[in-house]
């Protein structure tokens, strides 16, 4: 029967009134049972020696699941695609991890309580924090007609190409992990090879089958295949392995052990990081695994939805192939796979920087609410890491300048007033806003405003010539098209050499330096390169004629020139191109010309290349201009005709991505190793960790006065070699290093594994690594060896 009003004829209001209060109830359930569960895992939690593999789950929940639960309905008021919701309540999930543990950190001690970083306050406010924003958030925005998602999946199954993805994916995994242990206990690169041959498959099988699957599906794919490049790396050795990462842990155990975050245990930049200090505490405290493998295992997993956020940030303007080019690019770049796992704080502020591009692509909702996202996850970069922050803030500054000369050109032009005068989604309170919390952290509160101080000045000597000119630019600046010269291993010794007497000379007369003529004469020089031996195949192509040695060296300067070159060429023909790949949006186009200039300035500008490496801030500008790349191989591949041009693209990429991660160059040798797949090379020698090396440092502590500690020297390339007595870290500067200039007289000197078995060291100097032979008789004829094994040295 039909209804009627009581005025009489009828109605259809009492259906639509009925799946509403349907949907209400639904949503109420859920809500309920994700804080019924919330309240479980804080008892769990709150339980004395409670069991480890229930505290685990319990505090994967309060740290991520129930946040992102929570988090997606807001959302869901932001960003318009299902995925890209659950993308961005991930994001705020991990930021309100951090500002949870800071309010606990900060409000406790204001009552007495001086550790309050311990596991029943957390896990309480956690669960606090979880209520809370369930209590105050509005619900999801959902479509009145769509059936609840278990309906749809009964009614359709599983999304096409999930299950083949999956199966791809954990067996990527496996293998990624199996690689770096096998390799850790000295059985082989046959893991890792294959983990590669897998992850390239499950590339392909995405960029192939990008028409007929679902972006849903496309991203689970691209999380595995994240995960696998960044655990054959971030797994390698038993102890923590990497550059930044090592010192990195340095500063969380501060924090860690105090049970409270202080910047004035260390008053660094790292310490001002609390991706480093904070968010790494709260999941040793709430999960109980171990602060190692929370920074080899949990960050790096965190870190790998940033090329899911690529994906489906490019999505939201381009077409599904951009999109998935896109993503497969910013992955395939060496510093994602090489470096990016050694930088947990870059890693997170990546992951917020990620979630505000996914955002100010997304224009299927207000304006005004994607704005302020935007500006919250800004400040989440702020409070990750700060040269992230510096870097996208000059370019939201320079797209800003961009976007008001493309109104002001339209205007002049005679262009409609509602094309000119159509809102930039970076607005300029967004700016200054996001410049003032920058500079509120680095100043009043952290005090780390130094190095940006230093480094300003500097730069503006070297514009103005105010200052000495430096000898060199970073290496990096090499892979530039418009970059110099790389200078050679021995121009950076001499430099290293000549600016080490003068900052030495007054101390050196007064005897406090090892004379330098205890070393024999010509002792320090550039030590060659490593290299993998040839194989069957290399040697086949070298007696064919080909050096493979000197192609593999042209490769890798020619990738980073491509790369480029795709650039200038998606630039060019998407915004003049009478076929254009993808049309990118006012917004795209001027921040990308913002990150642009800042990667430019950083190449052209030396000081600005050696204290934020070209290669970092490339890897950082993806994120903007990554669719501009896809969409310039894609055009440079449209000569094969329509029907195989984005074959032969697929083709070119993973021709790139087997070359690069090393599955082609240990096909055939004669190349330079790498850490994911082999126990040599140069960041093998200097940042692998070594049980001989733990041993000599256990033994030293044991056997050196307390205040003595600070005085030991060893390479100054990591945090491994640290001593303290106190709980507080030692500052690390060039003046500790074992270069034979710096020996002092009353200091203790440590030989690492590489000195010791191979007779070299490096120095780090200007942003470049620079390998040397050590010249140990120095050592043996100014002081007395105490501690000998067949990987490390002490004399004093």
């Amino acid at each position: 029967m039909t209804a009627h009003p009581p005025g009489g004829g009828p109605t259809t209001t009492a259906p639509a009134v009925e799946r509403a209060a349907d949907r209400v109830g639904r949503r109420l359930v859920a809500r309920r049972g994700i804080l019924a569960t919330t309240v479980l895992a804080a008892l769990v939690e709150l339980l004395p020696g409670g069991l480890t593999p229930l505290a685990t789950l319990a505090g994967i929940w309060l740290l991520l699941v129930a946040p992102t639960a929570v988090w997606y309905g807001p959302a869901s008021r932001i960003v318009s695609t299902r995925d890209g919701r659950v993308l961005l309540a991930a994001g705020l999930s991990v930021l309100s991890s951090i500002v949870v543990a800071l309010v606990v950190n900060s409000v406790l001690p204001l009552v007495g309580v001086d550790g309050p970083l311990t596991r029943a306050a957390l896990a309480t406010a956690s669960a606090l924090a979880v209520t809370v924003t369930a209590a105050v958030v509005d619900p999801p925005v959902k479509d009145p007609a769509a059936a609840p998602w278990w309906l749809r999946f009964r009614a359709q199954g599983l999304p096409t190409g999930l299950v083949a993805v999956t199966v791809l994916g954990t067996l990527a995994l496996v293998l990624s992990v199996a690689g770096p242990v096998r390799l850790n206990n000295d059985l082989g690169s046959g893991a890792g090879v294959a983990a590669l041959v897998v992850i390239g498959a499950l590339l392909t099988l995405l960029m192939v089958r990008h028409r007929r699957y679902s972006s849903s599906v496309v991203g689970v794919g691209l999380f595995f295949a994240a995960a696998g490049l960044l655990f054959l790396s971030s797994l390698r050795g038993w102890y923590i392995t990497g550059h930044d990462i090592q010192r990195e842990y340095e500063v969380f155990g501060l924090t860690s052990d105090q049970s409270r975050w202080d910047m004035a245990a260390f008053s660094d930049p790292y310490n001002a990081c609390l991706s480093i200090t904070l968010l790494p505490t709260s999941w040793v405290r709430l999960t109980d695994i171990p602060g190692p493998y929370v920074f080899k295992a949990v960050l790096p997993l965190l870190f790998a939805l940033a090329p899911v956020l690529v994906h489906r940030s490019v999505r939201n303007v381009a077409p599904p192939f951009v999109a998935v080019l896109s993503a497969v690019l910013f992955m395939i770049f060496p510093t994602f796979f090489t470096d990016m796992m050694f930088l947990t704080r870059q890693e997170i502020a990546f992951l917020f920087l990620g979630c505000a591009m996914l955002v100010l692509t997304d224009r299927g909702r207000a304006l005004r609410r994607r704005r302020i996202t935007f500006l919250v996850l800004t400040v989440g970069v702020v409070l990750a890491h700060y040269s992230t922050a510096y870097v996208f803030l000059a370019a939201l500054a320079l797209a800003l300048g961009a976007d008001f000369c493309w109104r002001l050109l339209s205007r002049t032009r005679g262009a409609k007033p509602a094309a000119a005068g159509e809102p930039a989604f970076v607005a300029w309170w967004i700016v200054v806003s996001a410049v003032a919390a920058a500079l509120l952290w680095t100043g009043p509160l952290t005090h780390t405003a130094g190095q940006l101080r230093s480094t300003v000045v500097a730069t503006v000597q070297e514009v103005t010539g105010g200052g000495r000119q430096p000898a060199a630019w970073s290496s990096d600046v090499a892979y530039s098209l418009f970059g110099g010269e790389r200078s050679s291993p021995e121009e950076r010794l001499r430099d290293f050499q000549t600016v080490t007497l003068r900052g030495t000379a007054a101390e050196r007369a007064d005897g406090v330096y090892v004379p330098w003529s205890a070393a024999p004469d010509g002792a320090v020089e550039p030590a060659p390169e490593p290299r993998l031996p040839l194989t069957s195949l290399g040697q086949a192509a070298e007696d064919r004629g080909v050096d493979v040695s000197a192609v593999g060296d042209f490769l890798r300067q020619a990738v980073a020139r491509l790369w480029q070159v795709f650039l200038l060429l998606g630039i060019v023909t998407s915004l003049w191109g009478r076929r254009k790949e993808f049309r990118p949006t006012r917004d795209q186009v001027t921040l990308a010309a913002g990150m642009v200039a800042v990667v430019g300035m950083l190449t052209v500008l030396p000081q600005l290349s050696v204290e934020y490496g070209v290669l970092r801030a490339f890897q950082q500008g993806l994120f903007v201009f990554a669719p501009f790349i896809a969409a310039g191989v894609v055009w440079a591949c449209r000569w094969v005709g329509r029907r195989w041009t984005e074959a032969l693209a697929c083709s070119v990429i993973m021709l790139l991505f087997f070359d690069l991660t090393g599955v082609l160059p240990k096909l055939f040798g004669g190349n330079p190793p790498q850490l994911h797949l082999d126990n040599a090379g140069t960041y093998y020698d200097i940042y692998y960790p070594h049980a001989q090396e733990r041993a000599a440092l256990a033994w030293l502590a044991t056997h050196t006065p307390p205040d003595e500690l600070g005085d030991v020297q060893s390479e100054n390339l990591s945090d491994r070699y640290n001593l303290s007595h106190d709980g507080t870290a030692v500052p690390t500067t060039a003046r500790n290093d074992i270069y034979p200039l710096l020996i002092r007289e009353d200091a203790t000197v440590l030989l690492g594994t590489t000195t010791v078995r191979s007779g070299e060291a490096t120095i780090f100097h200007r942003g470049d690594l620079v390998t040397y032979k050590y010249p140990t008789s120095l050592l043996e004829e100014t002081k007395n060896k105490i501690y000998s094994s067949d990987g490390a040295e002490i004399f004093r």
